[in-house]
C-alpha cells in the first residue's frame, strides 16, 4: 500500500472546498468509505479520536500546600527546636504546619477536572461505511477520511464535512450559542464563514435533531472544535483570587520583616552578650514563632468554608474557597445570553391576526399565560381566526412537548415548541384528534413546513407555517387582494425588536388527497392566517438583578452567538445600559488584545462570537484591571469560564464542561443568585479583613514582648508553645466570631473594591501598632511586677498569656464593626461572638488548671485576684481603640 500523505493539501478550509475536493484530499470514497488496512494505517499515523488530559496527583497537591514562606520559616523553627531537644515545642509547631496543609489540601481536591468531562462528551459509538458496508464502531476509533452516517438522535462523533444531507438539522447551541438547531447542507461555502454559519459542517459533541446525512471525518480528537476548546481550557492558567494575592503579599512582607528583625535581634543579643548562645537562639525562635500569623490560613479558610456553606443553601455551589471571596470584588460580569440571561425556550409573545395585535403572557415552555388585546385579557376561542392560527401552528410541526419530573421538555425544534405552548395556553394540553396523511419537512430551499391532516369530520387540511416572505408569495398566488405591504410592515416591526417572525396559513384539500408537495402548494396558493413574533425571553429574575448590580457598581456585559439586532433588543429589555453599544466577533478578531483592552469597556454587547472571542474579551477586561466573572452554560463558554477571575455555570441546563470549568454553579439556574453571592462575597471580604486586622496586632505584640525582653536582658515571659497556643487556639475560637458577623449596612450600595486595593491603610497600620504596644506593654509590666513580688515564673508567665488573650477579647469588640462597639444595635447583633469568647475562656481555664497542659505549656493556676489584674490589664486596648474610632469619624 502506498504511504499516506497528510490530508488537505489545499490552503482553504474544508467548508470552502467542493465535495470532490474533500473526498480527494482525504483519500476516501463515498459512500463506500475506507478499507480496514487504510483505517489501521491512519490510526497508527494520527492516533485515536479522543482527548488526553493531565491529572495532578493528590500527593503533589498535598506537597504544594507546604510551598509557602510562612511554612518554610515554621519548618526551620521546628527543626532548630528539635535539634535543641525542645521536643514539645517542635511537636506543637509541626502539628500547626500539618493542620494548615490539610485545610488547604481538602479545599483543593474538591475541584473537578473540566477536561475529563470534555473527553466524555465525544459520543461512544458512530455509524460508518467501511469497505462498502455500514457498521457501528467505537467513536475513538474513527480516523480522518471515515464516512460517517448521521440520523436524528445521534451525537456527532467528530468534526465532519457533510457531503450528502436529507433535511438534516443539528442542535449546536452548546458550541455556538445559537438557540435553534441549524439546517445543514452539502454545498460549498465560498467565503470565510463564522463557525455558527458553517452549514456544511457537523461538529463533535453536537446533536442531530432531524433528518440524516453523510459526512467525511476531517478533524479528530484535539483538533476538533471541541478539542480546541479543551486545549484552550488546558492552556488557561488558574488565576489567584484578589484576596489570595493580597494575603500572599501580606504574608511575604510580614515574613521578611520578621526574618530581618530576627537576624538583627540575634546579632544585637550576641554582641551585647545578653544570653548564652542556646538561650539566645531559643529566644529568637520564640519571637519568630510568636510574630508569625500561623492562625491566619486556618481562620480565613474556616470563614470562607462557612460562607461557602451559606451560599450552597442559597443554591450557589462554590467549588473553591477563594472563589467565595472573589465574588465580592467583581466589577464586570460577562454573560452568555442563551440559557443564561434568557431561558433558551422560544416563546410566542405577539400574534397579528387581520388588524388585531394580540400579546401572549408567560414565558418558556410551561403553558401558563393568557392572551391580551389592547391590554385586556381575552379568551382565544372567542376569535375564530386566532383559534385557526393557533390550531394550524400546532399541526404544522414535528416536535413533541411533554411534561416530565424536571419540567417541560422539548424533543424537536424550539420554534415548533413555541407554537405548541401557545396552543396549550389558549385551549389546554389536550390536542385535537387528527390523522397525519403526509408532510413536507422544513427545507432551506422552500423555507416552510407543511402537514396534511384529516380531522374527525373527515376533512383534509394542509397546515403550513414558514418564513414570511415565502409565505407571502404563496398567499399571493391564490389571493390577488392580499395586502402584502401591510403584512410586510408588521413582520418588519417584529424583526426590528429582535423577534423571529413566522407566518401561518392553510389549504383546504380534497377529501381523497393522499399527498402534499411544494408544486401544488405553489400552484394553488394558501389562505393566510397571520404572523407570530417569537423570542427567547429574558429570565424574569435577571432584569431586577441587573438593576441592583448597576447600583452596586457592577456592569453586566452580554456575549452571544446571536445577531447584533437580536442581542441588542434583548439587551434593551434587560437594561444592560442606558445607551447600548454592540461589537461583533469579527471586529474582536480584527483587534489585538491590547487594542481590544483599550475600548472593551465602551461596549455592552458582543454578538456573533466564537469561544475564542469570549476568551479574548474576558482577557481584555482583566488587562484593564477589572475583576471579571464569566457566566455561561455551554461548551463554547468553557475557556472563558476558566480564564475569568470567577466562572459561573448554570446547574440545571448547563453542560458538564461548563460546570466543571466554572468556580461556582447556580443550582437553580437563577441569575439573581449571583447578586446574592456577590453580597455574601463582600461580607466575607470585610470579615476576613477584620480577622487580619484583629490577628496581626496580637501576633506582633507577642513578638514585641520577646524582643523587648531580649534587649533588656530579662527572662522571656513566654515560651514558643505558649505563643503557638495563643495564635492557633484563638484562631479557631475567638476569631470565628467573624464568621457570623452580619454585613455592614449599605454594603451593596458601595462600588466594588479596586483589584489592587490594599488590605490595610495608614490608619489601620497605626491602630495595629498601638494595640501591639498596649498588649505587649501590659503583659511585660504585669510579668515584671509578679516576678519582683516573688511569684513563680509559671504563674507570671500564665498571667502574661491571659493578658494577651483578654487584650484579644477586648479588641474583638472594637474591630468587628465600624460603628461604636457598645452601641445597642451592635452589641447584640452577633450572639456567636459571645459563644466564641466563652469557648476561648474555657480553653484558657484548661490551659491554666489542667496538670498535663501545665507540663506541656509551662503554665500554672491563678488566684482570683490575679484574674482580676489580668482583666484590668486588657482594658486599655478597648479604651484606646474606641477613642481612635471616634477620632477618625470626626476628624
Amino acid at each position: 500500500m502506498p504511504e499516506l500523505k497528510d490530508p488537505i493539501s489545499s490552503n482553504l478550509p474544508v467548508y470552502q472546498e467542493t465535495n470532490a475536493q474533500v473526498i480527494n484530499a482525504f483519500e476516501t470514497r463515498v459512500p463506500a468509505g475506507l478499507t480496514q488496512p487504510e483505517v489501521e494505517q491512519r490510526l497508527k499515523r494520527d492516533g485515536f479520536n479522543e482527548l488526553k488530559t493531565k491529572v495532578t496527583p493528590k500527593w503533589r497537591i498535598f506537597l504544594n500546600q507546604f510551598n509557602n514562606i510562612i511554612v518554610y520559616i515554621l519548618l526551620f523553627a521546628a527543626v532548630v527546636t528539635l535539634l535543641m531537644q525542645h521536643y514539645s515545642d517542635a511537636i506543637v509547631i509541626g502539628i500547626v504546619i500539618v493542620i494548615n496543609a490539610l485545610i488547604g489540601y481538602m479545599q483543593e481536591v474538591n475541584a473537578n477536572d473540566a477536561l475529563e468531562k470534555i473527553k466524555q462528551m465525544l459520543s461512544a459509538e458512530a455509524t460508518v461505511y467501511r469497505a462498502g458496508k455500514r457498521q457501528t464502531v467505537r467513536a475513538r476509533e474513527l480516523v480522518l477520511g471515515d464516512v460517517v452516517y448521521l440520523e436524528a438522535g445521534d451525537n456527532v462523533p467528530a468534526d465532519l464535512r457533510l457531503v450528502d444531507t436529507d433535511n438534516l438539522r443539528i442542535q449546536e447551541s452548546s458550541l455556538t450559542g445559537e438557540a435553534d438547531s441549524v439546517e445543514k447542507s452539502d454545498h460549498m461555502l465560498p467565503e470565510i464563514t463564522p463557525l455558527a454559519e458553517q452549514t456544511n459542517m457537523a461538529f463533535a459533541s453536537t446533536g442531530v435533531t432531524n433528518g440524516s446525512g453523510l459526512g467525511i471525518v476531517v478533524q479528530i480528537g484535539a483538533t476538533t472544535e471541541i478539542g480546541k476548546i479543551s486545549t484552550s481550557v488546558q492552556a488557561v492558567k488558574p488565576k489567584k483570587s484578589p484576596l489570595t494575592r493580597e494575603l500572599d503579599q501580606l504574608g511575604t512582607g510580614i515574613s521578611w520583616f520578621i526574618i530581618a528583625g530576627s537576624v538583627l535581634l540575634f546579632a544585637l543579643g550576641w554582641f551585647m552578650n545578653v544570653y548564652t548562645l542556646p538561650v539566645l537562639a531559643m529566644a529568637v525562635i520564640t519571637m519568630v514563632v510568636g510574630s508569625m500569623p500561623e492562625g491566619l490560613p486556618a481562620a480565613t479558610s474556616i470563614i470562607l468554608a462557612t460562607g461557602v456553606q451559606k451560599l450552597t443553601k442559597k443554591h450557589a455551589i462554590v467549588k473553591t474557597l477563594p472563589a467565595a471571596e472573589t465574588l465580592g470584588a467583581i466589577d464586570i460580569i460577562a454573560s452568555d445570553k442563551t440559557g443564561t440571561l434568557t431561558k433558551n425556550e422560544m416563546t410566542i409573545q405577539d400574534i397579528f391576526v387581520a388588524n388585531r395585535h394580540y400579546t401572549v403572557t408567560g414565558t418558556g415552555y410551561v403553558p401558563n399565560g393568557h392572551f391580551e388585546l389592547a391590554g385586556q385579557t381575552v379568551q382565544a376561542q372567542t376569535d375564530s381566526e386566532l383559534t385557526k392560527l393557533l390550531t394550524m401552528g400546532l399541526f404544522a410541526n414535528d416536535t413533541v412537548l411533554s411534561e416530565e419530573e424536571t419540567g417541560w421538555v422539548v424533543n424537536g425544534e424550539p420554534t415548533d415548541a413555541a407554537f405548541i405552548t401557545a396552543y396549550y395556553k389558549g385551549f389546554g394540553t389536550t390536542e385535537p384528534q387528527v390523522t397525519e396523511i403526509d408532510r413536507i419537512p422544513f427545507d432551506s430551499d422552500y423555507r416552510y413546513i407543511a402537514k396534511l391532516i384529516e380531522n374527525k369530520q373527515g376533512e383534509r387540511i394542509a397546515a403550513i407555517k414558514g418564513a414570511p416572505d415565502v409565505m407571502f408569495d404563496l398567499v399571493a398566488e391564490g389571493n390577488q387582494h392580499f395586502d402584502r405591504e401591510y403584512w410586510t410592515d408588521r413582520a418588519r416591526s417584529l424583526a426590528q425588536v429582535g423577534k423571529r417572525v413566522i407566518a401561518v396559513g392553510y389549504m383546504d384539500m380534497l377529501g381523497d388527497a393522499e399527498t402534499i408537495d411544494t408544486v401544488n402548494i405553489a400552484a394553488q396558493g394558501i389562505k393566510f392566517l397571520g404572523l407570530v413574533g417569537i423570542t427567547d425571553p429574558p429570565r424574569p429574575e435577571v432584569i431586577q438583578a441587573i438593576r441592583e448590580m448597576r447600583v452596586a457598581g457592577i456592569k453586566v456585559k452580554m456575549i452571544t452567538g446571536d445577531s447584533v439586532e437580536t442581542a441588542s433588543a434583548i439587551g434593551q429589555q434587560l437594561g444592560l445600559a442606558d445607551d447600548i453599544r454592540a461589537m461583533t466577533g469579527q471586529e474582536v478578531d480584527a483587534l489585538t488584545l491590547d487594542e481590544l483592552a483599550k475600548i472593551v469597556g465602551n461596549y455592552d454587547i458582543f454578538a456573533r462570537t466564537t469561544p475564542h472571542n469570549k476568551l479574548k474579551i474576558v482577557q481584555a477586561y482583566q488587562q484593564q484591571g477589572n475583576v471579571t466573572a464569566m457566566v455561561g452554560d455551554g461548551v463554547n463558554d468553557a475557556p472563558a469560564l476558566k480564564q475569568a477571575d470567577i466562572g459561573v455555570a448554570m446547574g440545571i441546563k448547563g453542560t458538564d464542561v461548563a460546570k466543571d470549568s466554572a468556580d461556582m454553579i447556580l443550582a437553580n439556574d437563577n441569575f439573581s443568585t449571583i447578586k446574592t453571592a456577590i453580597e455574601q462575597g463582600r461580607r466575607l471580604y470585610d470579615n476576613i479583613k477584620k480577622t487580619i486586622l484583629f490577628l496581626l496586632p496580637t501576633s506582633f505584640a507577642e513578638g514585641l514582648i520577646v524582643a523587648i525582653s531580649i534587649l533588656l536582658s530579662q527572662p522571656l515571659p513566654l515560651t514558643p508553645t505558649q505563643l503557638l497556643w495563643i495564635n492557633m487556639v484563638s484562631a479557631i475560637t475567638i476569631q470565628l466570631a467573624f464568621i457570623f458577623e452580619p454585613a455592614e449596612p449599605g454594603l451593596m450600595q458601595k462600588p466594588p473594591r479596586q483589584a489592587d486595593a490594599r488590605l490595610m491603610n495608614r490608619s489601620d497600620a497605626l491602630q495595629m501598632t498601638m494595640v501591639s504596644v498596649l498588649i505587649a506593654g501590659m503583659a511585660l509590666v504585669i510579668f515584671e511586677v509578679m516576678q519582683r513580688q516573688g511569684i513563680s515564673f509559671a504563674v507570671a508567665s500564665t498571667m502574661a498569656v491571659n493578658i494577651i488573650i483578654f487584650g484579644k477579647i477586648f479588641y474583638l469588640f472594637n474591630i468587628r464593626t465600624s460603628a461604636f462597639a457598645f452601641a445597642k444595635k451592635v452589641l447584640f447583633s452577633n450572639p456567636m461572638a459571645y459563644v466564641a469568647i466563652g469557648l476561648m475562656f474555657a480553653l484558657q481555664l484548661v490551659l491554666t488548671y489542667v496538670p498535663f497542659m501545665n507540663d506541656i505549656f509551662s503554665t500554672a493556676g491563678l488566684m482570683l485576684q490575679q484574674w482580676g489584674l489580668v482583666i484590668l490589664a486588657g482594658l486599655p486596648v478597648i479604651v484606646w481603640a474606641e477613642l481612635n474610632k471616634w477620632y477618625l469619624k470626626h476628624k
